[in-house]
């Protein structure tokens, strides 16, 4: 376990995949983590569950082929955000690249559209 608490749970998701777990608890979580498993719920790829009183996270996996977090969180502006789709995800329609902004989180979509930009946190497809 490292300090990043996105790259930690969504590593235990991916390694939840891979032996193909459907369920799982993730121990520490914070807003951003929260903030991006609805993102994912949204595009149907998870569903989750926050429970107040034991401070976790139950995640259900649905359809999930990959989701990692960016490290370093590079800057990204308007016009350079095309440079990291195609670094990270497999096709331009295919996938979110979720990007932090002072909007809040979002994806690469939302982003463009709304011509603004902000740290890379985390891609999913």
């Amino acid at each position: 376990m490292s300090q990043d608490v996105v790259s930690d749970g969504l590593n235990q998701i991916m390694n939840a995949e891979r032996i193909g777990k459907r369920e799982l608890t993730i121990r520490r979580y914070s807003k951003v983590l929260t903030n991006l498993l609805e993102m994912m719920k949204e595009k149907g790829h998870v569903d989750y569950h926050v429970n107040e009183e034991d401070k976790t996270v139950t995640v259900k996996i649905i359809k999930l082929n990959e989701c990692r977090a960016i490290k370093p969180r590079y800057y990204v502006s308007v016009g350079s955000i095309d440079k990291y789709l195609r670094r990270f995800l497999p096709s331009r329609n295919f996938g979110s690249l979720v990007i932090s902004t002072n909007k809040g989180l979002m994806n690469h979509k939302e982003a463009i559209a709304i011509k603004i930009g902000g740290s890379v946190v985390a891609y999913f497809y």
